[in-house]
């Protein structure tokens, strides 16, 4: 037995400061939610992570579900993965629209479809397929959204989520440990506000936006999508960990190469296979938090560390 851990991202980039307070809240209630799922007597780390990222998705503070960014036609486009580390059993959408938990999505493909990633109108289709609720563009787009497209077409903004000044938003993520030392991850997003329809980022990637793997542990990362996926950025992390460094070092070193390559800049969180704690981040803010033994710990600044009582 082991002890169960679960940990949160909320998305990485210039957060602006009055923002801190709704992303940080955001991301403890996430955590909260996963390790209540981690404490029950038929703990399961996909249970965790999914209803981790459900929360998120929920909460307009991010970019993932509610509050997912646009694409330059105005139009919402999301995209998730889900991976356990036994068998490497995954799940991945892109291009998703009118649902409000793409992670929920990708989580049937994993385990209702020979399959690992549908896209666009089949993933759609088969989202509709499996009952999961229709959600309308007014339920998913904010007011955020629309200002931070309305800012980009016309200048006053990059075409990002994660970085530039004018980032509102972030992908989510998160990845556990259950008492059984089964791992699995999870990540979510809009995407890039002015992406053209039909875009791809890192996020339902596998080995880029997250990766899992019981040997080693499991990552989830955001940031840079483009510079992410160049490098495999979560997968990266893992095989440093096989090769022996500890998921601190392993992050940190593959956010640095990847930097220095593609010269985007990104975070990610990591597990080891021993509940040990790796949290790393080269843009300005990233938004996180994890609970282990009746303690949430969170942060949204480097070598911040708020500690509460679970």
């Amino acid at each position: 037995m082991i002890d169960p851990v679960i940990l949160v991202h909320g998305g990485a980039g210039d957060i602006p400061e009055w923002r801190v307070p709704l992303k940080l809240h955001g991301v403890r209630k996430a955590a909260r939610a996963g390790y209540v799922s981690l404490s029950k007597d038929e703990c399961s780390a996909l249970d965790a992570v999914e209803a981790a990222v459900k929360v998120m998705e929920d909460d307009e503070a991010f970019n993932a579900g509610k509050g997912s960014v646009l694409t330059i036609k105005g139009t919402i486009e999301m995209d998730a993965i889900i991976m356990e580390g036994k068998n490497l059993k995954t799940g991945a959408v892109a291009g998703l629209s009118n649902v409000s938990n793409p992670v929920t999505v990708a989580r049937l493909v994993m385990d209702s479809t020979p399959h690992i990633f549908l896209a666009g109108p089949g993933a759609n289709s088969f989202a509709r397929e499996k009952g999961v609720p229709f959600a309308s563009d007014d339920e998913l787009i904010t007011d955020f959204a629309r200002q931070a497209l309305d800012d980009f077409i016309h200048g006053r903004g990059e075409a990002t989520s994660e970085l530039g000044q004018e980032s509102k938003h972030g992908t989510v993520g998160a990845v556990a440990i259950d008492r059984y030392g089964r791992m699995a991850c999870a990540t979510s997003t809009g995407g890039m506000t002015g992406k053209l329809p039909g875009r791809v980022g890192d996020t339902p990637l596998v080995g880029a936006g997250g990766y899992c793997d019981d040997a080693g542990g499991a990552s989830s990362a955001t940031g840079h999508g483009e510079s992410i996926a160049k490098v495999c950025l979560c997968h990266q992390i893992i095989g440093l960990m096989q090769s022996g460094l500890g998921p601190k070092e392993a992050t940190q070193r593959a956010l640095t190469n990847m930097q220095n390559r593609t010269g985007g800049t990104a975070g990610a969180i990591t597990l080891s296979n021993k509940g040990q704690v790796g949290i790393h981040f080269n843009s300005k803010r990233m938004a996180w938090a994890y609970v282990r033994n009746g303690e949430v710990h969170s942060g949204i600044n480097p070598d911040e560390d708020e500690i509460e009582l679970l």
